[in-house]
């Protein structure tokens, strides 16, 4: 029987908002083995949680947020944005040993990321999604010592011969120095799960919502499912281990 894949608490897991301090406080609560946030930059530099760039102010105008400063988006915005220090101060100050995937949404994410991993000197409590071939080149080229997964492309694999793809993903991953992939749930057939064994690469998989998916993928041997329902990712962990006991 494999070992039950690390739980990963999508941003806005169990209801909450999503890229919140709440989402963060539930996947913690929970007992998430990682929380999962959007990450972007604002024009002065700030890292911040968010999925879009594009945002509406609270006068109801559209903005930019890579546009503004962070001073000039909480002015305009009707909350202020959630800053991803803030989050990080969740995750070192709590008493587990969470981890936190920073799913980086521009190149411009890149280097900021990498200066707070080492001015916090907490490489060992993140790792790095969002990276498909071209920006997790330059995330290692940035510190090849930060752990990351590629994200595969999916357009590659709708359009290409399946072993193909999962081949050229591999080897991506391989060439620019991820532990893993990141592969949406429903591209994760056993093939790949293989090929990405016999490379030492580990399958993380997104977004699984329903108690009978996530079984079946924990079977597979993925290494993490993503999910924004935890607490029924973990009934199905209590189940899994409840089983291998019985064995015993």
């Amino acid at each position: 029987m494999n070992d039950f894949p690390l739980i990963t608490a999508h941003t806005g897991c169990m209801g909450t908002p999503d890229n919140s301090v709440e989402s963060a406080r539930a996947g913690l609560s929970l007992g998430a083995d990682i929380i999962e946030d959007d990450i972007r930059v604002t024009r002065d530099g700030v890292l911040v949680l968010s999925h879009d760039d594009r945002v509406v102010l609270a006068d109801g105008r559209i903005a930019s947020l890579s546009r503004l400063t962070l001073q000039e988006l909480n002015e305009g915005l009707a909350a202020p944005i959630v800053r991803l220090e803030t989050v990080l101060d969740l995750l070192v100050g709590g008493a587990g040993q969470a981890r936190m995937n920073l799913d980086l949404k521009t190149d411009d994410c890149v280097e900021p990321v990498m200066a707070l991993i080492r001015r916090r000197d907490i490489a060992d409590r993140v790792l790095l999604t969002g990276c498909e071939y071209g920006r997790a080149v330059r995330a290692n080229d940035a510190d090849g010592g930060i752990a990351k997964l590629l994200n595969v492309d999916i357009g590659r694999f709708r359009t290409s011969v399946y072993a193909e793809a999962a081949r050229t993903a591999c080897e991506e991953a391989l060439h620019a120095g991820c532990f893993g992939l990141n592969v949406p749930y429903q591209l994760a057939l056993p093939e790949l799960l293989a090929l990405a064994s016999d490379r030492g690469l580990s399958v993380f998989v997104w977004t699984v919502g329903e108690a009978q998916e996530m079984r079946k993928y924990a079977e597979l041997g993925v290494r993490s499912i993503t999910t924004r329902d935890v607490a029924t990712l973990l009934r199905v962990k209590q189940g899994w281990h409840d089983e291998g006991a019985k064995r015993i």
